[in-house]
């Protein structure tokens, strides 16, 4: 066995372990509950007498909460390589990047 079978063979573990774990019946219980919670929260705050100052921008941040965690738990994200983590990301980021610069040129 060469040096680079023995490589070869502990990527393919490490690859097939860390794909191994799967969230179960339990943990997607739990996240739905933290979704759900978060939900009452928004629904909450937008009917609370809060200036729109603080509550657009505490509604923007439980929003992006709810996005990571659908993102990493319901898409499997957090279980896939990191190079699909990498991909995601850079495309949320140049589509963020490019929603900004879209609306700040329409306002100006």
């Amino acid at each position: 066995m060469t040096d680079s079978d023995t490589r070869e063979g502990s990527e393919a573990t490490e690859g097939h372990a860390e794909q191994e774990h799967h969230p179960g019946v339990k943990e997607y219980v739990e996240i739905g509950i933290i979704l759900a919670v978060l939900t009452a929260i928004e629904v909450g705050l937008y009917f609370a007498p809060v200036p729109r100052a603080v509550a657009v921008p505490a509604l923007l941040g439980l929003t992006a909460a709810k996005f990571v965690l659908v993102v990493l738990w319901f898409m499997h994200l957090r279980f896939d390589s990191k190079w699909f983590r990498r991909l995601f990301w850079t495309g949320v980021i140049g589509a963020s990047a490019l929603f900004l610069v879209t609306v700040l040129i329409t306002t100006l």
